[in-house]
């Protein structure tokens, strides 16, 4: 349904190996979807990624992570550590990590992803 992925690159989770296929996505140029998968054509996940030539966006504050604004991995550079969390079906993630409010106030944040974008947020409190 898709063709021919636009690339294949290989990739290892833990210690099983396999491929990222990706393809273009003409409604957002700047993104691809993903799909990781194993050798035998066994679909791991499935997700929206950045374009390997498009910026990534800004993100240094809460405010800064609004929906579809960025990916999983740009959240969990940006405001590393970040813990991985089980989401609530199949396409989507959660990470939970700490990042300052706007007025610079730090902050323990749930986000939830779907399909690799971030739909929501809950903040927990301020960090000790």
């Amino acid at each position: 349904m898709l063709g021919e992925p636009e690339s294949r690159t290989p990739h290892r989770i833990g210690d099983l190996d396999g491929e990222a296929w990706r393809w273009p996505v003409p409604l957002w140029p700047s993104l691809r979807f993903e799909a990781l998968v194993a050798g035998k054509g066994a679909v791991w996940n499935e997700w929206l990624v950045r374009a390997p030539d498009a910026a990534p966006p800004a993100l240094r504050t809460l405010e800064d992570l609004t929906p579809w604004s960025c990916t999983v991995d740009e959240a969990a550079r940006a405001f590393a550590p970040a813990r991985l969390l089980e989401g609530s079906a199949p396409t989507r993630w959660g990470l939970a990590f700490t990042v300052p409010d706007a007025s610079g106030v730090p902050r323990e944040v749930a986000a939830e992803f779907a399909w690799g974008l971030p739909q929501r947020t809950a903040v927990s409190g301020s960090r000790p």
